[in-house]
């Protein structure tokens, strides 16, 4: 259990950086997410303010205090309300940034805390998650291994007090396995990749 060792690990995962960042989009596209690819983070804003008018989505948008992702030039975008901080109810829209990605499944990892509120993954129908394509893995395993060594290395207890991993929209077939959208959390999951 101290050592952490890796189970099997799918060879559909074990690609170079590149291939696994393909795999990623096609395996969230088929997860009924939807992506954006854009070149330099500074382009983040106006692929968000893109996808809302596309959607017919209201311009207004909860988004995570991170300092990285504020400071993308949120300002040249006029049209766009930005509130700072976690969802309330009545928030249609919430923009987080992920902690990683695994491309074999196309999975996003995303961390609670201050600067990433838990609320803003589950409560706005429409969910948008900036990801820069250098935190693209390749399996699960290693994401965990990149959150051990980000938060200071074997046996050290500072992991956040949740992990997510969001898997497209979600989603239910409960109730006469009729597929329902957003049963449990948002309708539509957005992915803005930044090449840059």
């Amino acid at each position: 259990l101290a050592a952490h060792g890796s189970n099997l690990i799918p060879a559909r995962g074990q690609l170079p950086a590149q291939a696994q960042v393909e795999l990623f989009a096609t395996m969230a596209r088929e997860a009924s997410a939807t992506l954006t690819r854009v070149s330099s983070p500074t382009d983040v804003p106006e692929a968000i303010a893109q996808f809302l008018k596309s959607e017919n989505l209201p311009s207004r948008i909860a988004m995570a205090p991170d300092p990285w992702l504020g400071s993308l030039g949120w300002d040249r975008q006029k049209l766009l309300a930005i509130r700072r901080g976690r969802a309330e109810p009545d928030d249609e829209v919430g923009v987080t940034v992920a902690f990683a990605a695994v491309a074999e499944t196309g999975t996003l990892m995303l961390l609670s805390g201050p600067l990433t509120p838990t609320t803003l993954n589950l409560l706005p129908e429409t969910h948008i998650v900036v990801l820069r394509v250098s935190q693209v893995v390749g399996a699960y395993e290693e994401a965990w291994a990149r959150l051990r060594q980000a938060r200071g290395g074997e046996g050290v207890v500072a992991m956040p007090r949740t992990v997510n991993f969001i898997t497209g929209p979600s989603r239910s077939a409960d109730i006469e396995q009729q597929l329902q959208m957003g049963a449990h959390g948002p309708r539509r999951l957005h992915i803005v990749l930044v090449d840059g």
